[in-house]
């Protein structure tokens, strides 16, 4: 029996504002996926692979998770003896969830009580990301458990809040000329890190007060006005949050992007964003004319992930 794909995801909106209490729009991205297999373990990868399995599963011996969500440790440490290793194409470092969805494949593998991630109630859903995210936090020191939800609901969730999410449909894409793109910066980022400075800034309270009063403002909005493809609206807040960040998250923007983040603010032919905690991988690019942007943005790799 084969076990099931987990595909990456990717935050279109809310990046470090969900710590501080603003919504979130994340969406499932099926062009990188995993899944647990077992072989000889004959390649380097798979032996690594197996070997990283080894010492998570001894974190998860450590974890106290309730009754509901009980993980059968036993029978993981087993299949690892006997050959298990989470074969993926998700790139690390690159903000599009390589931990989550190992975390989401083992909790639908190894879960005692079986859910059905379509039948999930809101409420299960609330303590499904708090499991996820004790369940992550071996990978990045501090995990919301958003990515592995993803991951696991293989879902467009919105994040209305700390306490409360949904799953939620997203316009369907359509071939025109506007496009939601992903750009390579060249280089991996850690997300500890950048996290570590986004807390460092949230201790003045200049950034603070501009995160609440400018960056949520603009993040919201765009996220109600994509929900109902209002494009105008959706392009006129967009620009204040790239620009917002160009200004206040420099240290996330990996120094191969500044002058092409500077180029679409400047020219309206595009704008940028932090993809995840930035620092490195991926940057999300957002235009009406993919064309023309696609030429501006020579010399980069680019995917395109959703048109409209």
């Amino acid at each position: 029996m084969t076990n099931p794909l987990f595909y990456a995801k990717i935050i279109l909106f809310g990046e470090y504002g969900m710590i501080e209490d603003s919504q979130g729009l994340v969406v499932p991205y099926s062009f990188y996926k995993g899944t647990l297999k077992f072989s000889d373990l004959s390649s380097e990868f798979e032996l690594k692979s197996n070997r990283h399995l080894q010492k998570y599963s001894d974190f998860l011996t450590t974890l106290d998770l309730s009754d509901d969500f009980t993980l059968d440790i036993e029978s993981f440490k087993n299949d690892i003896s006997n050959g298990l290793f989470f074969d993926s194409n998700i790139p690390q470092g690159y903000g599009v969830g390589s931990s989550g969805a190992l975390v989401a494949a083992i909790f639908e593998k190894y879960s005692v009580s079986k859910l059905n991630p379509e039948n999930i109630s809101k409420e299960n859903l609330k303590k499904l990301k708090a499991i996820f995210g004790e369940m992550e936090s071996y990978f990045h020191g501090k995990s919301s458990g958003m990515d592995p939800l993803i991951c696991y609901m293989n879902l467009p969730i919105l994040i209305e809040n700390k306490e409360n999410l949904d799953r939620v449909s997203i316009p369907e894409g359509q071939e025109g000329k506007g496009a939601i793109f992903l750009i390579d910066s060249g280089i991996t980022g850690e997300t500890g890190p950048m996290i570590q400075i986004f807390f460092e800034k949230m201790k003045t309270e200049g950034f603070r007060k501009t995160l609440k009063e400018e960056f949520i403002r603009y993040n919201n909005a765009c996220i109600e006005a994509f929900l109902k493809k209002d494009m105008n609206p959706f392009f006129r807040n967009l620009k204040k949050l790239s620009h917002w960040a160009y200004e206040h998250f420099r240290p996330m923007i990996p120094e191969s992007i500044f002058k092409i983040w500077k180029k679409g603010l400047d020219s309206n032919a595009y704008y940028l964003k932090l993809c995840g905690s930035g620092g490195g991988g991926y940057i999300l690019g957002f235009t009406q004319d993919y064309e023309k942007a696609e030429k501006m943005l020579d010399g980069f790799q680019k995917e395109v992930i959703y048109r409209f």
